[in-house]
């Protein structure tokens, strides 16, 4: 079946949000003070990402909401008990650091550029649109994507094949026809893979492995990959 379209997860795909979440939070920790129990703020860093990490597959698996996570997260990141509106404080003033670092990988308009004539595209994220939108208006890139589909609204989060198919329904078109392009081997991937969408690997950090999969080091290497598989797409229909 021809890939007509190009289904994008965003956070490490083609927004720099590990990059812009260490330089966020270091400022951040830099006026607010290094808390108790972290030794330095490069071990602190480190801590806050694999409590991210935790905190987002608890919410994926449907055992805490969006705001709820985040609040667990700065909870136990501070090791204090905090009210709800302490937490979503913390945070908030760490968003403001995090949201002045936001950046495009630089492969990404290049490659948006290349494809936009043989390809529709959009955007599956495990995440809200309030956060997702504004995310994609501030770095300029909104308009490139006929569909935004988030699982806060969608009720059902990647690596499940519901999220995956109401993305391609967004854009009436079977899951045969899209390609999805993601940097979680297991969420973006092979999630995509079994829901029988074209599952693509971005390894931007060259973890290797996993050979079963279509992996990429770099988006650099998406246009080829795309126009060997297919007879270039489907007319643009965006608009």
């Amino acid at each position: 079946m021809t890939i007509r379209a190009v289904l994008w997860d965003i956070d490490d795909t083609i927004f720099d949000h590990t990059g812009a979440d260490h330089a966020g939070m270091r400022e951040h920790l830099e006026q607010e003070g290094l808390p108790e129990g972290h030794e330095s703020v490069g071990r602190a860093l480190a801590v806050w990402r694999k409590l991210t990490e935790a905190h987002w597959a608890r919410f994926a698996a449907g055992e805490t909401d969006f705001q709820g996570q985040r609040r667990d997260r700065v909870r136990e990141f501070l090791a204090r008990p905090l009210s709800d509106e302490e937490a979503d404080s913390w945070f908030g003033r760490h968003a403001t650091h995090y949201e002045a670092a936001w950046r495009l990988f630089p492969d990404v308009l290049p490659v948006l550029d290349e494809l936009a004539g043989g390809f529709r595209h959009a955007i599956l994220t495990n995440s809200s649109i309030h956060n997702q939108d504004r995310k994609l208006r501030t770095l300029g890139v909104r308009d490139r994507f006929e569909a935004v589909v988030c699982a806060v609204e969608l009720g059902v989060s990647k690596p499940e094949a519901g999220a995956f198919h109401a993305a391609c329904e967004a854009m009436a078109l079977e899951p045969g026809e899209v390609a999805y392009v993601g940097d979680e081997p297991d969420i973006d991937a092979a999630g995509a893979i079994a829901a029988g969408l074209k599952g693509i690997w971005l390894d931007r950090k060259e973890r290797g492995g996993r050979p079963e999969l279509l992996r990429i080091e770099g988006l650099d290497q998406l246009p080829g990959l795309l126009l060997a598989d297919t007879r270039f797409g489907a007319p643009d229909t965006f608009g």
